[in-house]
């Protein structure tokens, strides 16, 4: 049997059956596309204070699909760019409001998940389109749920990796009890700038250092912030990473949305509002891909969202966390992204 028909009988089982597909690192063989550059880069203003930076590449009359980055407040980079096929795809990129080349930086005012609900359909509009794919990892999946979950009428099919339900049980795993037991070398590093009397909440200690006006610790909390976040992000550390994020001239702009959102619940009308509403888009084609050991995420969301929603794709890549630059992770992103081309 060739490696061509063997893979299409495996996709044909996942689609029928809803059986989580499992890979390894050895099997992949999907990479990213070429680098390519931007045909046409703007700005939007959706509301007095806040301005979008946002890009359009590859096929102008292509099959449109949205880019939606992680954090919350991480902003884009070159490399997203590459996920799509440029031949077949209109691919949009935008930085969410406070992040990357969106103006003001680090802005918290009216910065909630429901605003940027909002600027998605706003940008949408803008465009001229009329339903695109959403594609999303981590909090990029959080907001592509959150958007696809409220206008389920403009999204032709959903790409969703490291599904993060924004959920209370979630961001004390990651910032209070849970993968400290893993890693507790690196969370050393982060207890070190709250001081003991303070740690009972990390989060909220971290956000109050992250907005005060005391420069220096907010600089030293938003490294110790990120080093924490990048060195558990990968099943095998990726030293270099952590090391340019302790190089960060500007680690602030990230750590502060991503600590305003955590402690306000994402502004969710429940703690599971994104798990229980995943009802209204069964109807949307989609692919799940979730890292085994992502320790960032825990696969228990997106385990619950495949239950609720058996009939996306479920992928689990069983030698790997949380980030794309896992060649599991990434060759099940670009089969998706392949799959709903010429949808």
């Amino acid at each position: 049997m060739s490696a061509a028909h063997e893979r299409q009988l495996h996709e044909q089982h996942v689609l029928k059956s809803g059986t989580p597909a499992v890979t390894s690192i050895m099997s992949a063989k999907r990479d990213l596309f070429p680098v390519i550059e931007p045909f046409h880069s703007g700005t939007l203003k959706v509301s007095e204070i806040h301005e979008l930076y946002y890009e359009q590449c590859g096929n102008k009359d292509g099959n449109p699909v949205i880019f939606l980055h992680g954090g919350p407040g991480n902003g884009t980079c070159p490399r997203d760019r590459r996920f799509f096929d440029p031949v077949a795809y209109r691919i949009i990129l935008f930085d969410q409001r406070g992040a990357g080349k969106s103006t003001p930086p680090s802005e918290l005012r009216e910065n909630t998940t429901w605003d940027l609900v909002e600027d998605i359909e706003r940008l949408r509009k803008h465009l001229g389109i009329d339903k695109w794919v959403v594609f999303g990892g981590s909090w990029g999946a959080t907001l592509s749920l959150a958007y696809a979950e409220t206008h389920p009428s403009r999204v032709k099919a959903l790409i969703l990796r490291g599904i993060f339900g924004l959920t209370r049980r979630e961001t004390l795993w990651s910032n209070q009890d849970g993968a400290c037991h893993i890693f507790p070398d690196i969370w050393e590093d982060y207890l070190a700038p709250i001081p003991e009397g303070e740690r009972g909440d990390m989060m909220s200690a971290y956000y109050r250092y992250l907005t005060g006006d005391d420069e220096e610790k907010m600089i030293q909390a938003a490294k110790a912030w990120n080093k924490w976040k990048l060195a558990t992000c990968s099943l095998l550390m990726d030293k270099e990473l952590v090391k340019n994020a302790e190089e960060d001239k500007w680690p602030q702009r990230g750590a502060r949305i991503e600590t305003h959102y955590f402690v306000h619940g994402g502004w969710l009308k429940t703690d599971d509002q994104l798990l229980k509403d995943v009802e209204k888009i069964r109807h949307i084609p989609g692919t799940i891909v979730h890292g085994r050991y992502d320790v960032v995420c825990p696969m228990e969301t997106a385990w619950i969202i495949h239950r609720r929603w058996p009939e996306a794709e479920f992928h689990v890549v069983p030698d790997a966390g949380h980030t794309t630059k896992e060649a599991g992770v990434l060759h099940y992103l670009i089969e998706a992204t392949d799959k709903y081309k010429y949808l």
